[in-house]
């Protein structure tokens, strides 16, 4: 008796085990069904934080598509295609209910240029290769460097690297101070940088760096007294010299 009763206690365990198994798969068949239906279908493409690029030439880089499944649209490859160009550092790409494909860059900005041959080598504050072109862009200008590396999409390399990374941080804080360096050249143990083709400012990047303060005040003299011509020696310690060019 004992044991026909166990045996019946065990039937009804496994049909219930079936019958919850059989629930599970019809829920889960129905909530595939649900989120494959055409109301998560992608019905709008947002592209946010651009600035170089368009809305539209992001979504072509990025080759996201209207009218594919919100939840089948592959956001990993989406970003792994942004990344891969060059003006695009980071990109996020989000789905946002019940219809929308959310792609989110930052970009890199151009910052400086560097002549080769008859072409500019377009480059951000990082040394990153943007692009290259024919016409002069409104950046510094970079001369007297030794190129080794010159591929768009890779960090610009160049003999005397260390001297490079610290211009780049003297690029980068133009803004700041409101100073604009035309050109700066590289061809000496210092650099040259050039705020009028005739004015100069002379020294390391790193001392020309520290005293961008004092270098801002320096040349607001200058433009006072109407002088531009000279060169404006930079040491350490805040040391500055000027010597006016003779005409």
């Amino acid at each position: 008796m004992t044991e026909r009763i166990t045996r019946k206690k065990k039937r009804r365990r496994k049909k219930r085990y079936l019958l919850k198994f059989i629930l599970i798969i019809a829920l889960g068949t129905g909530i595939y069904y649900f989120l494959t239906s055409p109301l998560f279908d992608i019905q709008k493409l947002t592209v946010i934080n651009n600035q170089y690029y368009t809305e539209q030439q992001v979504i072509s880089i990025a080759e996201a598509r209207v009218g594919e499944n919100l939840f089948k649209a592959p956001t990993s490859e989406i970003k792994d295609k942004l990344l891969k160009d060059p003006y695009i550092k980071n990109a996020e790409v989000e789905r946002k209910l019940p219809d929308e494909l959310v792609i989110t860059v930052e970009e890199r900005k151009e910052a400086a240029a560097v002549p080769y041959g008859d072409q500019f080598i377009l480059i951000d504050v990082e040394g990153m290769i943007l692009r290259k072109t024919d016409v002069e862009p409104a950046l510094t200008l970079f001369t007297g460097m030794t190129l080794t590396n010159i591929q768009v999409g890779t960090p610009l390399q160049v003999e005397g690297n260390s001297m490079l990374a610290d211009t780049l941080k003297l690029i980068k804080s133009m803004e700041e101070y409101d100073i604009f360096f035309k050109r700066i050249d590289f061809s000496s143990v210092v650099i040259r940088a050039y705020i009028y083709d005739n004015l100069i400012c002379e020294g390391t990047p790193e001392n020309i760096l520290k005293g961008m303060d004092d270098l801002e005040d320096v040349l607001y003299d200058l433009y006072v007294q109407g002088i531009e011509r000279g060169v404006i020696k930079v040491g350490g310690n805040g040391y500055y010299s000027f010597s006016a060019l003779v005409e």
